[in-house]
């Protein structure tokens, strides 16, 4: 009964920190609008929960506190006392209180007992404020600002009817209804009215066309751009059938009437037979029993949605060490779809490669639905940094607001709590050097309130992260002198901005005059571009002098399952994140030897400079005329061009071998330091590839380019 018992407590524990969090959020939303109903009642119905909940499982500081808290926020919901900066602050502080009264299951120490009771009292005397007014106006609260118009959910059916050469241009015509179904809930029935006799069959025609019936939030053209490319050679009817998302079930005859199949009369005359208005219909010669099949998947469909409009439960609590045992137990899968399908590859068994081909297309559809569950909206780390720019704008003597868009965009758990330091240091960084005090901004004809942006959204496999302030931006010539005063720089040395921009991602600098309790000791763009790094990701500065700073982190969506391209060096095996290549070309070995010194090359005119792997990671070396290894590189090798930060580069490896799905693995303590390298996987055959760390060797080779040509240029002087 104890162990039952605690573990209700965890329960309630987890879910007074959400409404911990959700009150935050609720006071300082009514910090900006003071009169809004809504949010004072919702303020009202967290603390509320709180303070009930708590009672129950004998959490009695947390509850009487809770119950002051409850007694002030319901005296605002009367309207009898008033919402205030000063009332925002002490319940922001209140709400701290009890996060840390959550925290102790036994008693909490002397020093937060002491700290409640004062805030206790300042609860106690702002609710003696409240008076009784005689009537409100009925003016006292604002309309309702509009909401975004959300797009409405319909049922769509859709008649696809493939052109008969349609395979003879490359076109993939079930990626097409792939592409469709993940528009929202979909069932196929695939018709099969134009198939031939078997003697007329001609192998590269096809013959079956599609019905779907979609309910997804998208309008009509959302559906047609899936067919842009196809449209003029088939045939797309699309009809809307049902408007919402709870659906009605339709009987059998009404779908077959409204689709035109037969006349009201053919149904009446049915009926008064005892068989299913199918068989009958059928029977008759009215309609074929394809029609009728159709029909059905159409009622099936509409109930189905039906039915998962009245379940209550929309979703259920799991702990996220189980979400992580599952990722990782997908990720052995994976692996053992690799064994599988190298296995069926060795055998040429046919029955072998049929089941290897099913179990590679569960398995996909297995991995994304696992790292789907692991996705979460950014937004709810988001809403934590407006208490941060409140908090600090206060401490500062500034009149900051935080602007947040692209809440809704999903990154994995995993990576969203690694994201937490770095937003930190940057938005304090933007709060405390970019955004001038307000009587500066006045002078420089700028309103008094500085804004900060804090905005996502998704850019193929990556998700970009941009925080950007109006600030007074960064000082170009200061970062320049601190830099020379460093050593980070000779004097008079000539760089780009971004060049020089980047110097202040180094260990200890900063350009503060002073050391406040906010910055000054160059201890937070360095942990920005360090857990960055760690991530796979990419951070990238920008200013304009006087008109602010923008600060742009680039994220890959996941940690644990990635596509790669799978390249080989002598025997041994590498990969290159599938996200960050551009593109592969053949080079031959003559001419990168006749390049000597000079590694770089033009690709789609730009000059990038390139690594050789082989030489990178000293394979030559290595083989010590064992024979592990080639001796000689083969006499053509092929060039990966890679994207990482604002770099491009080329890796050259023997040869490009193809996608691989990648389940990344930490690299030992011995390897972790490893230049160039950041992870492992395993692959089909237990052999061990190692994953390329492209955003280093970017680095590297721009440095030795930038090395190099400073060299020729002094020999050439």
């Amino acid at each position: 009964m104890a162990l039952s018992m605690d573990k209700f407590k965890a329960t309630f524990r987890e879910e007074a920190f959400e409404l911990l969090g959700k009150l935050e959020e609720h006071l300082l939303e009514l910090e900006d609008q003071p009169l809004n109903g809504e949010l004072i009642n919702a303020a009202f119905r967290a603390i509320h929960t709180v303070k009930g909940s708590a009672a129950m499982f004998g959490f009695d500081a947390v509850s009487k506190f809770a119950h002051e808290m409850e007694t002030a926020l319901d005296l605002c919901r009367n309207g009898t006392l008033s919402i205030t900066k000063d009332f925002i602050g002490l319940s922001l502080k209140g709400r701290d209180h009890l996060r840390k009264l959550l925290e102790f299951e036994l008693e909490p120490p002397e020093d937060i007992v002491h700290d409640g009771e004062s805030l206790l009292q300042r609860f106690i005397d702002f609710a003696g404020k409240a008076k009784v007014p005689a009537a409100p106006p009925k003016e006292t609260l604002p309309k309702p600002t509009p909401k975004s118009v959300e797009m409405q959910t319909k049922t769509y059916r859709i008649a696809f009817t493939p052109a008969k050469g349609i395979f003879k241009n490359g076109t993939k015509v079930l990626n097409l209804i792939e592409e469709l179904s993940k528009l929202g809930i979909a069932d196929l029935f695939p018709r099969m009215s134009r198939l031939p006799k078997l003697e007329e069959m001609e192998p590269e025609s096809c013959y079956i066309w599609w019905e779907v019936f979609l309910t997804a939030a998208v309008d009509e053209n959302a559906i047609r751009d899936i067919f842009i490319f196809v449209e003029d050679l088939s045939e797309l009817k699309i009809e809307v059938v049902a408007e919402g998302d709870d659906g009605e079930t339709k009987r059998l005859g009404d779908i077959l009437v409204e689709r035109g199949d037969v006349s009201p009369g053919d149904i009446t005359d049915a009926l008064d037979s005892q068989k299913k208005l199918g068989e009958v219909l059928v029977e008759n010669k009215v309609i074929s029993a394809p029609q009728v099949e159709s029909a059905l998947v159409e009622q099936e469909h509409m109930k189905k949605l039906h039915d998962r409009s009245e379940m209550t439960a929309s979703s259920i609590r799991v702990a996220s060490e189980k979400l992580d045992s599952l990722v990782d137990l997908v990720g052995e899968l994976v692996t053992l779809q690799a064994r599988l399908a190298q296995t069926s590859l060795d055998i040429a068994d046919p029955v072998l490669a049929s089941v290897s081909e099913q179990f590679e297309r569960l398995i996909s559809q297995l991995r994304d639905n696992a790292m789907s569950i692991r996705m979460l909206p950014i937004g709810s780390t988001f809403n934590k940094y407006r208490r941060l720019v409140r908090d600090l704008s206060q401490e500062l003597g500034k009149e900051v607001d935080l602007v947040t868009e692209g809440a809704d965009t999903e990154l994995d758990k995993t990576v969203i709590e690694k994201l937490g330091d770095p937003l930190v240091h940057i938005i304090r960084n933007s709060v405390d050097h970019g955004i001038e005090l307000p009587d500066a901004r006045e002078r420089a004809g700028k309103p008094r309130e500085g804004v900060i942006k804090l905005i996502a959204h998704h850019s193929g496999a990556y998700v970009l992260i941009i925080v950007s302030d109006d600030g007074k931006g960064l000082d170009r010539e200061g970062i320049r002198a601190k830099a020379v005063e460093r050593g980070l720089l000779a004097p008079g040395q000539d760089m780009t901005d971004q060049e020089l921009y980047n110097v202040v991602f180094e260990p200890g600098f900063s350009t503060a005059k002073k050391v406040t309790n906010v910055s000054g000791r160059g201890v937070g763009m360095d942990v920005v571009k360090r857990e960055i790094d760690s991530l796979g990701g990419s951070v990238q500065l920008s200013s304009e002098q006087n008109a602010g700073m923008s600060v742009t982190l680039k994220i890959p969506l996941t940690l644990a399952i990635i596509e790669g391209l799978l390249v080989h060096i002598g025997r041994e095996y590498f990969v290159v994140p599938l996200s960050a290549v551009d593109g592969c070309i053949e080079i031959r070995s003559e001419e990168l030897r006749g390049m000597g010194e000079r590694r770089i090359i033009s690709y789609r005119d730009e000059i990038v400079p390139f690594i050789r792997l082989r030489s990178f990671f000293d394979f030559d070396a290595a083989s010590g005329g064992d024979g592990e290894y080639p001796e000689r590189e083969p006499e053509i090798e092929q060039m990966v061009i890679a994207s990482a930060q604002e770099y491009r580069v080329g890796l050259v490896v023997d040869q490009v071998l193809g996608n691989f799905q990648t389940v990344i693995k930490p690299l030992g303590r011995m390897y972790r330091d490893v230049d160039g390298l950041s992870g492992a996987t395993i692959l089909g055959d237990g052999t061990v590839a190692l994953i390329l760390d492209v955003n280093r060797l970017a680095l590297i080779a721009q440095r030795g380019a930038g090395a190099k040509a400073a060299v020729a240029a002094a020999v050439g002087a």
